[in-house]
């Protein structure tokens, strides 16, 4: 990655970073779509238990990955700071990092896995297709982490359609191994829900080995020589990194969680209204994979000029993203206000659901505009290493704010389930607001620092 001096300039940079990352994060989302659908086609038991197998792993899944980020910040300084020598050892110290959180999960699935579905109360074979599509999922979670690790190497670099290549190639796989597994071609036994557990496992290893096999052969990385790095295990890097990750995996943990909440207490008000609460999320979902995309992208750019100690492109940068994610979202949310039948329509024509998902999906789009401030800001804020004050400001907007709004309007007001909607946008738009404020702020702190 280069410096740019104009506008023009950044923005070709930026956007030349950015797209490769969207297409990978919703290749990413294709997983979990292909693996509950095609489960589905196995049967209804199949497809409740991949399902509630695939809600309880992305929280895990999240948290973890959100910790791992913390490599991502670090590595851009390093660029940045043209500290090309010191990238190997951070590289191979995030890698012990992975190890380590992927047999923690592992080890935690083992003990908790158990106890948890049972408190769900599942049909025995519900229970029994859950627990053995995360127990297959578990065989590929040290390379799923692995992967993220180096895909962090490469994406700092500024090769992020490397990352997009991976990714997209490994979808078919995926696509081809449920199809084996789930349906048993190939040879294969029909394993159903439980082999899409299998399949991603091996998806993840084929990402993990095609990520390390680029690295390796193929330059720019490997003059890097990172396997080729000795560099024993550094406990104060491991804290260090943890000191930044933890932050950042607690605060996705706290958005991410939240929903599973909210879906809970939506019960109350019957299967029509969680249906169409559901349908409406995950367009949400969809639609979130830009403004998190561009907050990838700013942590990568920010960081990268924040370790060369400019400052002044580090802000225009942060400028250039939560403008550009304004803009995209403001766009998003008038095509689903004037398209809103049409994409209700995709997820039922049932003349109960249809009209709820479209009342839903109107609060969706006020949502995703809040969306495109607090997710930017959050990127630019790790770029600065700064994710402490993130992760307060995500269990303020979203548990202290967003939830008891959501509650009480719900319950206690003629809005119904649309009240854990406002909720939602109540607590986004706070949160937006204070980390709007701690911007101005760590960015007026660092102007003096490097003034001094």
């Amino acid at each position: 990655m280069k410096e740019a001096h104009s506008w023009k300039q950044k923005l070709k940079l930026f956007m030349f970073i950015l797209y490769p990352i969207l297409i990978t994060q919703v290749a990413f989302c294709a997983f979990n779509f292909f693996d509950t659908t095609m489960s589905g086609h196995a049967g209804r038991n199949d497809l409740a238990g991949v399902a509630i197998g695939s809600n309880l792993w992305m929280p895990v899944f999240t948290a973890i990955n959100g910790i791992l980020m913390a490599i991502t910040p670090n590595l851009a300084q390093l660029h940045g700071a043209k500290k090309q020598a010191q990238v190997p050892y951070m590289v191979i110290q995030g890698l012990y990092l992975a190890l380590f959180l992927g047999m923690a999960t592992i080890v935690g699935g083992a003990l908790v896995l158990s106890p948890v579905l049972f408190l769900l109360n599942l049909e025995a074979e519900v229970y029994r297709i859950a627990y053995g599509f995360l127990a297959a999922i578990s065989l590929g979670v040290i390379p799923f982490f692995v992967n993220m690790v180096l895909r962090s190497f490469i994406d700092t670099l500024g090769y992020t359609r490397v990352s997009m290549f991976i990714s997209v190639s490994a979808l078919p796989v995926n696509i081809l191994l449920n199809y084996a597994f789930i349906f048993g071609k190939m040879g294969l036994p029909a394993f159903g829900g439980i082999g899409a557990g299998y399949a991603s496992a091996l998806t993840y290893w084929f990402m993990a080995v095609v990520s390390a096999m680029v690295i390796h052969f193929l330059p720019p990385f490997k003059e890097y020589r990172i396997f080729g790095a000795k560099h024993s295990l550094s406990v104060s890097t491991l804290k260090d990194l943890l000191y930044i990750g933890i932050p950042i995996g607690f605060a996705i943990f706290c958005e991410t969680s939240i929903f599973g909440v909210v879906a809970l207490l939506m019960a109350k008000f019957g299967t029509i209204t969680i249906a169409a609460h559901q349908a409406a999320i995950n367009f949400a979902s969809l639609v979130y994979m830009l403004p998190l995309s561009i907050s990838m992208t700013l942590t990568i750019i920010v960081g990268f000029e924040v370790g060369a100690g400019r400052l002044t492109d580090a802000r225009r940068y942060g400028l250039l993203g939560i403008v550009t994610a304004v803009c995209l979202s403001v766009m998003s949310a008038l095509g689903l206000i004037f398209y809103n039948h049409q994409v209700a329509a995709f997820y039922s024509d049932s003349a109960e659901v249809l009209p709820l998902i479209e009342a839903f999906l109107i609060y969706a789009a006020f949502f995703q505009l809040s969306d495109a401030v607090a997710a930017p800001i959050q990127g630019i804020l790790r770029g600065y290493k700064d994710v402490k004050v993130t992760f307060i400001m995500a269990l303020v907007s979203y548990w202290l704010i967003g939830l008891p709004v959501g509650y009480l309007l719900a319950n206690y007001t003629a809005q119904g389930a649309f009240g854990y909607w406002i909720g939602f946008i109540t607590g986004l738009a706070a949160g937006a607001v204070g980390l709007a404020l701690r911007l101005c702020y760590v960015q007026r702190m660092a102007a003096k620092l490097s003034s001094v």
